[in-house]
C-alpha cells in the first residue's frame, strides 16, 4: 500500500508567495513557487487540483538535479488529478515541485504519494540568503524553452508549453549566489493599472505587488510581508508600459510621466519600509525596449536618492533579442547579475 503524506508534513519546505491558509491544501499562484523535500524509495506522485485559464498547463519538477515537466489534464479543472514522477533507482532522493508558468493556471497541492516502503525525510535547511523579484514575462521565464529561436522573435503560437520559471534569470541568479527567491513575476504586466497586457491591461504591479493571490480567476488576496524578508530585491518593471489600451509604443506626456515615476517611487519606498535592510536593484532585461524607459528608471533612482536603491544594466540591456530570452540568454543575464551581487561581499546579506 502506498504511503500518502499531507502538504502540511514537517519535512516539506516551501518557497514563494504560496497561500498556506489551509496548510493541507497550499495554493501556488506565482511562477517559480515551489515545495522541496527528500524521500526514500523509487515511487513518487503528487495529487493536485488545477485551475486552468488558458494554454497547456504543466508543473515542473527537479529530481536529484534533473529538471522535468509533467503535463496536467486540461479537462480536470478543480478536480483532483495524480501525476507520477519517474524515479529510476531506489534509495534517497531530493525533489522540488514548482510552478513553471504564470497566469496560465494556479494549482492546489493535496498529497505527496510514495511507495509502500517510502518515507519523507528531513531536507537540508533552505539558504539563509534571501532574494525577491518583481517583474514581467522575462522574469517569469516565458517562452524560455524555444531553443530554436535564440536571438529571434517568438514562435507564432503561444500555449505556455515553453514557459519555465526555473530557467528565468532571477531563479538562476538565486541558485548561483546560494539564495532563496520569491519570484513575483507575471507576463505582460506593467507598473500602472490600465496599462500593459496582463488581464487585458486591467491592473498592473501597483495592484499586484502586495498580493499573494493575484490572478483574476483566483481572487486577489493580501500578502503577509512578515512571512518573508529579502536581502536583495530585483525590480524589473517597464517592458510592457508602452502599451495602453489598444495602442503600442506610447510615450507618456509630462503629466503621465510624472504619475509613472511617482507610483514607482511610492512602491519602492513602501517596500523599503517593509524590508529595512534590503538592497534594491532597478533593471530591465535584454529583451528589446525603448531606451526611454531606462531613463525613467534613472530618474526614479535619482529621486529616491538612497544607497539602498541602485540601477543595474546588463551588457545587452534592451538590445539583446526581439523575442523572449531563451535559456542561454537568461543564463547570460544570471551570470552578470550574480557576479555583481557576489562582488558586493557578504554585507549585502543580512544573515551574514
Amino acid at each position: 500500500m502506498e504511503q500518502i503524506f499531507s502538504p502540511s508534513h514537517s519535512a516539506l519546505q516551501y518557497m514563494g508567495r504560496i497561500d498556506m491558509s489551509d496548510a493541507d491544501a497550499p495554493v501556488f499562484h506565482w511562477a517559480g513557487s515551489l515545495v522541496r523535500f527528500r524521500f526514500s524509495g523509487r515511487q513518487l506522485a503528487v495529487t493536485l487540483k488545477d485551475h486552468r485559464l488558458y494554454g497547456d498547463p504543466a508543473i515542473g519538477y527537479v529530481l536529484d538535479g534533473v529538471v522535468g515537466k509533467l503535463m496536467l489534464s486540461a479537462d480536470c479543472n478543480d478536480i483532483p488529478q495524480t501525476v507520477q514522477i519517474p524515479v529510476e533507482t531506489d534509495g534517497v532522493h531530493e525533489c522540488v515541485i514548482y510552478k513553471r508558468q504564470d497566469a496560465t493556471h494556479c494549482f492546489t497541492l493535496t498529497e505527496i504519494r510514495l511507495g509502500e516502503t517510502g518515507n519523507l525525510l528531513s531536507a537540508p535547511p533552505m539558504p539563509t540568503r534571501r532574494m525577491e523579484c518583481f517583474g514581467d514575462s522575462v522574469s517569469a521565464g516565458s517562452v524560455v524553452e524555444a531553443y530554436d529561436h535564440v536571438g529571434t522573435s517568438d514562435p507564432p503560437t503561444y500555449d505556455a508549453s515553453l514557459d519555465n520559471a526555473w530557467y528565468s534569470y532571477a531563479m538562476q541568479t538565486a541558485r548561483l549566489v546560494g539564495a532563496q527567491i520569491h519570484l513575483n513575476a507575471q507576463g505582460g504586466i506593467a507598473l500602472l493599472d490600465h496599462t500593459g497586457y496582463f488581464d487585458n491591461g486591467n491592473y498592473g504591479l501597483e495592484t499586484a505587488y502586495d498580493k499573494m493571490g493575484y490572478l483574476p480567476f483566483c481572487g486577489c488576496s493580501q500578502w503577509d510581508f512578515s512571512r518573508y524578508t529579502p536581502d536583495v530585491v530585483l525590480f524589473a518593471v517597464g517592458q510592457n508600459d508602452h502599451h495602453v489600451g489598444d495602442r503600442d509604443n506610447c510615450i507618456p506626456d509630462d503629466a503621465k510621466k510624472e504619475h509613472w515615476i511617482t507610483t514607482y517611487c511610492r512602491i519602492i519606498t513602501d517596500l523599503m519600509e517593509k524590508y529595512p535592510h534590503a538592497t534594491f536593484l532597478l533593471l530591465l532585461t535584454v529583451l528589446m525596449h525603448d531606451p526611454f524607459w531606462e531613463g525613467m528608471m534613472d530618474e526614479v533612482c535619482e529621486r529616491i536618492h538612497s544607497p539602498r536603491v541602485r540601477r543595474f544594466r546588463f551588457t545587452r540591456t534592451g538590445v539583446g533579442t526581439p523575442g523572449h530570452p531563451r535559456v542561454q540568454e537568461q543564463c547570460e543575464m544570471a551570470c552578470e547579475l550574480s557576479e555583481y551581487l557576489l562582488a558586493q561581499g557578504p554585507s549585502i546579506w543580512s544573515a551574514e
